[in-house]
């Protein structure tokens, strides 16, 4: 005797969501300054001139700035490097 199963039509692609990725952020702080800021931002992240500046203006004016996107490991290292530089930076979940 066979035992018959019927299975509902399942759409997988509906379900399954790609992980959002994470972001690095860097933080205001009153002791570092801003050209400093852009230093790193030029020597770690290798940016421009006019992108680290751009980054640095937006972390003194508005208190953070998003320095970096990618997978969460790869964002725990660019913490841990910006901690070694003194600033002060996190990571979280990108909210986009």
């Amino acid at each position: 005797m066979a035992l018959t199963v019927e299975l509902p039509d399942l759409d997988l692609r509906d379900s399954v969501s790609l992980e959002r990725p994470w972001i690095t952020l860097v933080w205001d702080d009153p002791v570092n300054l801003m050209s400093y800021v852009s230093y790193v931002f030029r020597s770690y992240f290798g940016v421009p001139a006019a992108e680290a500046e751009r980054l640095m203006l937006q972390v003194h004016n508005n208190g953070r700035a998003v320095v970096a996107t990618g997978n969460r490991e790869a964002m725990e290292r660019h913490v841990q490097a910006m901690h070694g530089f003194g600033l002060w930076a996190t990571l979280a979940k990108d909210d986009a």
